[in-house]
């Protein structure tokens, strides 16, 4: 993460999805973090090759994505990638909560994405020390 702008990675295979997620972020989730830097990402081959690179700072992936849904693919990522940034999951319903434990992700937000509790998530994970 730089000063000057925080790098999220949306995945999902539907536009509409990473377009809500950056709706309901907006440009700066806290006052304390930098300006979000959005990449967009539809495969999960791409998630890979960016999150390879290092230059994300936060991964957001659907659970729901096809063919490669994001939990399968956060359990991927943990497996393969080092250093892996912090991977946030979008779950269908709260109780595919225990799927994400499974995936290894640091956190979770369920459909419908409620802008606070996803602006949370994603500052906790950005300000491990506050």
């Amino acid at each position: 993460m730089t000063d000057e702008s925080v790098t999220v990675l949306v995945y999902s295979s539907r536009a509409e999805t990473r377009a809500l997620v950056h709706a309901a972020l907006g440009t700066r989730p806290h006052p304390d973090l930098p300006p979000v830097t959005y990449l967009d990402v539809a495969t999960g081959p791409m998630v890979v090759r960016h999150l390879d690179a290092g230059t994300v700072d936060l991964a957001i992936l659907d659970g729901e994505a096809a063919p490669i849904g994001g939990m399968g693919l956060a359990k991927q990522l943990r497996d393969e990638v080092a250093p892996c940034p912090p991977l946030l999951v979008l779950t269908g319903r709260p109780q595919d909560a225990w799927l994400a434990d499974w995936s290894r992700a640091d956190a979770i937000v369920s459909h419908p994405i409620d802008p606070f509790e996803l602006g949370r998530a994603v500052t906790a994970l950005l300000r491990p020390d506050a």
